[in-house]
């Protein structure tokens, strides 16, 4: 038996995302954001209601994006529940320090060990931030002996809307375009 539950938000795993931003006088801020997601090899849409994150995203045409994780899980929930319009030092308390990235406008969290360097290209809907990637920076520390992402390394929190807790990936349970092979 099956039960209806309407229109929410239940599509796992959710990314913990967190934005950072330059304001106009080159203060980085960052918020918490669980509403996107890859849309294209080189796409994302976030979708957000008014922040000092969008007015800085407006104005700059840039962000990044830094994919939360465990580590790190206390000073990513603290950014999406602080105001920058209402803490000038929320990146500090946070513990974050930033670096401006290479290839757009928006600072690169040092703290966390994968980013997406993007631009701005449309506001859809008044809400929705489609950007293109135009870099991927990712902290050594978590790539494996391939020189890629290893996900022994690096633990990214999924967000869930159900019962707004945060949890960690298990482990590795089958190989993509390979394992549906076998019903051919």
């Amino acid at each position: 038996m099956r039960k209806d539950l309407g229109a929410n938000p239940y599509l796992f795993p959710q990314p913990v995302m967190i934005i950072g931003t330059y304001d106009e006088n080159g203060k980085a801020n960052a918020m918490n954001a669980a509403w996107g997601g890859i849309v294209g090899r080189n796409e994302i849409i976030i979708d957000l209601s008014n922040h000092k994150t969008t007015e800085n995203l407006l104005e700059t045409r840039a962000f990044t994006v830094s994919v939360a994780d465990l580590e790190h899980l206390v000073p990513c929930d603290y950014v999406g529940i602080v105001s920058g319009n209402k803490e000038p030092d929320k990146m500090e308390k946070a513990g974050f320090t930033t670096t401006k990235s290479k290839f757009v406008n928006a600072p690169v969290i040092n703290e966390l060990p994968l980013t997406l360097e993007c631009v701005l290209t449309q506001v859809i809907d008044g809400s929705k931030y489609l950007g293109e990637i135009k870099n991927v920076s990712i902290d050594e520390k978590i790539l494996g002996e391939d020189g890629d992402i290893d996900l022994n390394k690096f633990v990214p929190i999924t967000y869930d809307a159900a019962h707004y807790g945060y949890y960690r990936l298990g482990e590795k349970v089958g190989t993509a375009f390979k394992d549906g092979a076998q019903l051919k």
